[in-house]
C-alpha cells in the first residue's frame, strides 16, 4: 500500500522534501502540503502534485488520510509538532534541531518512552551521505586503527542577517556534533569555543572554532564560518593510529582555462548533500512501512545530545571557559540499533 505523507513547512527544505517524495520515493504519495502561507503551500502542492493543502499543522497531523509527516517548519515548532505526532501514533521525519532547548527534547523522549517505541527520525542526514559512510566503514574495518581525532570544517557563502557566532553553534554546528559523535561511537565530555582575536561575537557570520573531548579519549575540532564568501564547503578528516581518511565532495566536472584548473563550489548545502537527503527519506519511508527504525538514522536521543552540546558551547563562548558535560544515561528504548 502507498504511504501517504504530509509535508509541514513549505520553505526551502519543505519544497525539497516534497520533490523527493513526489519524484524519488516509489510507493510514497505526497498527500498534503501544510504551511502558514496558503499561497506558498499551494505553489508547492501544484509543483509536486500534492492531493491537498492546509494551513493548520495540528489538524494535518490528525488527518485520517495521513500516515506520516515530514516536519520542515521553523525550529521552534519541531518539538511541539513531534509531540503531536507521537500522541496520534504517527512516524515523523523532523528536520534538525529537535529543539534548541534540551528540556523540550526530553519531553519528546519521555513521550516516546511512555509509548514504548520511537516515532521521530531526526534529519541529521549526513549519516546517510556516501562520503561519511565510507569514512565510517574505514574505521569499522580496522584499517585506520583506533580513532584519535576528527577535524571538521563547515563554511557558507554568506550568513543571514544577524546570524551571530552563538547561532553558528546552535544552528550550523549540530550537524558536526551529531556526525562526529556517530562516527566515533562516543559521547562528548567537554567543549571549548574560540574566536579569532578582534572578532565581535555579535557580528553577522562571526566564525567560531570548537574543540570537543569524548569519553573515548578522542579530540574533535569544528570550524564554522558562515561568511566564507567563496562557496558552501564541508570538509572532514578522521585520523586514526594507522592512517586517516578525508571526505570528498561529489564534484562532477573540473574546468581548464585562463592558465587555471578549477572546480565550482555550490552556493548552499543542497547540491552537496542531495544524495544524503534522498537516502535519508528512503530510509524513513521504509521505517513507516515496517515499523523498524533505520539502523544509522538519528533519533530523539541523538537530537537531545546535540542540543546539550550546543547549549554547553554557547556557555563556553560567552564565558571563555572549558565547559564539562555530564555523563548522559541513555534510556533503553534508544539502545536498540
Amino acid at each position: 500500500m502507498s504511504v501517504r505523507i504530509a509535508i509541514i513547512g513549505a520553505g526551502i527544505m519543505g519544497a525539497d522534501h516534497a520533490r523527493i517524495v513526489s519524484e524519488d520515493l516509489p510507493g510514497a504519495v505526497l498527500q498534503v502540503v501544510c504551511d502558514a502561507s496558503e499561497a506558498r503551500a499551494r505553489a508547492i502542492a501544484e509543483d509536486y502534485g500534492a492531493a491537498d493543502i492546509s494551513t493548520d499543522p495540528l489538524q494535518t497531523i490528525r488527518r485520517d488520510d495521513i500516515d506520516a509527516m515530514i516536519i520542515a517548519s521553523p525550529d521552534e515548532t519541531h518539538a511541539p509538532l513531534s509531540l503531536a505526532a507521537i500522541a496520534v501514533g504517527k512516524p515523523v521525519l523532523c528536520e534538525k534541531p529537535l529543539s534548541q532547548n534540551s528540556r523540550e527534547c526530553l519531553a519528546v523522549i519521555d513521550a516516546e518512552v511512555a509509548r514504548g517505541r520511537r516515532f521521530v527520525q531526526l534529519g541529521f542526514m549526513r549519516r546517510f551521505d556516501p562520503s561519511y559512510r565510507d569514512m565510517k566503514a574505514a574505521l569499522a574495518d580496522g584499517s585506520l586503527g583506533r580513532a584519535i581525532m576528527m577535524h571538521n570544517t563547515h563554511r557558507n557563502v554568506e550568513a543571514p542577517a544577524n546570524f551571530t557566532g552563538q547561532m553558528a553553534i546552535t544552528n550550523s554546528a549540530p550537524h558536526e556534533f551529531d556526525v562526529a559523535r556517530f562516527m566515533l561511537d562516543a559521547d562528548y565530555t567537554a567543549i571549548s569555543v574560540f574566536q579569532p582575536t578582534g572578532v565581535d561575537a555579535s557580528k553577522t557570520g562571526a566564525p567560531v572554532f570548537m574543540v570537543l573531548e569524548t569519553d573515548q579519549g578522542q579530540i574533535v575540532n569544528i570550524e564554522v564560518n558562515n561568511s566564507a564568501a567563496y562557496g558552501y564547503d564541508v570538509r572532514g578528516e578522521l585520523v586514526g593510529e594507522k592512517g586517516s581518511i578525508l571526505l570528498n565532495a561529489p564534484v562532477h566536472t573540473r574546468r581548464n582555462g585562463h592558465l587555471m584548473a578549477f572546480e565550482h563550489y555550490p552556493s548552499d548545502w543542497r547540491p552537496r548533500f542531495a544524495e544524503a537527503y534522498r537516502l535519508q527519506n528512503k530510509a524513513f519511508l521504509n521505517f513507516v512501512r515496517t515499523g523498524t527504525f533505520p539502523a544509522i538514522a538519528s533519533d530523539s536521543w541523538d537530537g537531545y545530545c546535540a542540543t546539550l552540546v550546543a547549549e554547553a558551547g554557547v556557555e563556553a563562548l560567552q564565558t571563555g571557559r572549558r565547559i564539562s558535560l555530564d555523563t548522559m544515561v541513555r534510556p533503553s528504548l534508544y539502545n536498540a540499533r
